[in-house]
This record gives structure tokens, sequence and C-alpha cells, in this order.
């Protein structure tokens, strides 16, 4: 059975690549997992769903909600705050 969800990704070393890719059939811990790549600055190659590339919109779309995910995640906890307050004041939660 093909996961839903694939994101293939890569550890920058000094002189080379190493390529390695993670599954999950659920679309909220794939954008959560994309968030923790961009936090890392490890290379995002591509997501897949169903075993096929997302278009290059839908592609920038999932990676803009995990940036948006990722600027909540750090606002709620640099500033003390919860989710909230935190899409109240600056519009980033989801």
């Amino acid at each position: 059975m093909i996961p839903k969800y694939t994101v293939e990704y890569a550890l920058k070393f000094r002189k080379s690549a190493l390529g390695s890719h993670y599954s999950t059939d659920d679309p909220i811990t794939c954008e959560e997992f994309v968030a923790e790549l961009l936090d890392k600055g490890l290379a995002v190659r591509k997501i897949k769903h169903e075993g096929v590339d997302l278009p290059a919109v839908d592609f920038d779309r999932f990676v803009r909600g995990a940036a948006n995910l990722l600027a909540s995640k750090k606002i709620c906890t640099s500033l003390g705050i919860k989710a909230a307050e935190e899409q109240f004041r600056f519009g980033f939660a989801a």
C-alpha cells in the first residue's frame, strides 16, 4: 500500500548530501515534519501524494503551511503565549 504522503529530503554534509524519506498517511503530521525540516535547515527535495509529486503550486502551499506552523511555535515559545493569543496578535496559528 502506498502511503498518502512522502517527503524526500537530504542531509547536507560538506561535499555531499545523504537522501532519505519520511512517509505518513496524516497530512498534519506530514506538515509538522516539513516544519521540522525547515527549522533544521534540511533540503526538502519532493513532497509526494499517493506516489505522485505534488504540483509546484501545491508543494509551495504545503511548505507555506509548514512555515506558518513553525513561526507560530517559535512565537509562542519565545513570548510564552498560547496559540489562541498568537493567532489573535500575529495570525500564524492554524
